[in-house]
């Protein structure tokens, strides 16, 4: 390719999927420069966003600290080929992934890194007082150009009354945010709400989200945003969904567009999509997936019944199949369209897993 000009060169290798531009490094010097370049990392990414995602495992058993990688836009038909990783952070929480970095928290300590390429950054540690906890969000402002990390952290109040009284409101909950390139965290300050934990971060339109738990005079929850470039918060209208009090126990991102999860009457899943982000007219009830057991969950779950929360969507592939994940053991493919479902099997999975979405990239910090 050295006869071609670079803007060619880069177009072509930016379609590539990510673990062959991580192979194609060792051909030769000029190709290592290019693929470590910038200029291809930014237009690969552009690239990855329109494509099929990957998925990052996390693992804790029966081997401690095992990290997998799948990516489906390199396998779109056929057996899908589960990579193990190394990740050089040690016993910590996978927080989240954006960009093609992941956040891991472990104790105080935070660590991002890029798992294809093994660059890796430890950050300014965390400083919660005694009797605080927290949970963490991690993304990018396309509007600064910065990476940023956002700690919601509990507050026990201390009370002069009887702690019969307040017990209904014995928390403040406050936030505090770094950037990467900073030496310090930064306080926002007390914001009047109590987020409910999800099993993965949810990011749209440069914002984090996150559904509250309800307050004492509404019963419904609230879809609460953090703007990463405006640095505030701002209520996100939720589905009419013929109750004010509904209660949705999970968001997700479907393609790029903010989606909400409950549990229907028959004990399936009932998934809401805002087509236009921010606007309550467009969300519409996509999805109603009905009950299904995977063959790896069948003798164990044979004798129990089916909770709420068996089930969950992880992401949408441009085929229109839902990946679905069950109780952190087994994955299924749902196809909306014929109603079916296929169980999804990879050789060398663990037994079980957490797991995020992910776009490969060749990103670095």
């Amino acid at each position: 390719m050295e006869h071609l000009p670079q803007d060619v060169v880069l177009d072509i290798l930016s379609r590539l999927p990510i673990t062959t531009l991580v192979q194609s490094k060792s051909v030769c010097r000029a190709w290592r420069s290019i693929i470590q370049g910038s200029l291809l990392a930014n237009k690969h990414l552009s690239h990855m966003a329109e494509n099929d995602p990957s998925i990052i495992f996390q693992s804790h058993w029966p081997i401690h600290n095992q990290y997998y990688f799948v990516d489906f836009a390199a396998y779109t038909e056929g057996n899908k080929i589960l990579k193990k990783i190394s990740v050089s952070t040690k016993h910590a929480n996978l927080v989240g992934s954006c960009n093609g970095l992941l956040c891991f928290c472990s104790s105080s300590r935070i660590h991002i890194c890029n798992p294809l390429t093994n660059d890796s950054i430890e950050l300014p540690k965390l400083s919660r007082n005694p009797g605080e906890v927290g949970s963490l969000g991690f993304g990018f402002s396309a509007t600064t150009k910065e990476y940023k990390l956002v700690e919601i952290v509990y507050k026990r109040k201390r009370h002069r009354i009887s702690p019969r009284l307040a017990a209904s409101n014995s928390f403040q909950t406050e936030v505090r945010i770094l950037t990467l390139g900073d030496s310090s965290w930064r306080s926002l300050g007390m914001v009047p709400y109590r987020f409910i934990r999800q099993p993965s971060q949810v990011i749209v339109s440069g914002r984090l989200h996150w559904i509250s738990q309800p307050r004492k005079y509404n019963m419904g929850n609230q879809f609460i945003s953090f703007d990463l470039t405006a640095e505030q918060f701002q209520e996100v209208p939720k589905p009419d969904c013929g109750s004010s009090e509904r209660c949705f126990y999970e968001l997700l991102v479907l393609q790029g567009h903010l989606s909400a999860a409950t549990s229907d009457t028959s004990g399936g899943l009932e998934i809401w999509v805002m087509k236009e982000y921010n606007m309550k007219e467009s969300w519409i009830k996509e999805f109603n997936i009905g009950g299904y057991l995977p063959k790896e969950l069948l003798r164990i779950t044979a004798r129990c019944p089916v909770p709420r929360s068996f089930f969950r969507a992880i992401c949408r592939f441009r085929s229109g199949e839902i990946l679905l994940e069950y109780r952190s053991k087994a994955l299924v493919l749902y196809d909306p369209e014929h109603e079916t479902f296929e169980d999804l099997m990879l050789q060398g999975a663990p037994n079980w897993f957490k797991m995020v979405v992910h776009v490969g990239s060749l990103v670095s910090i």
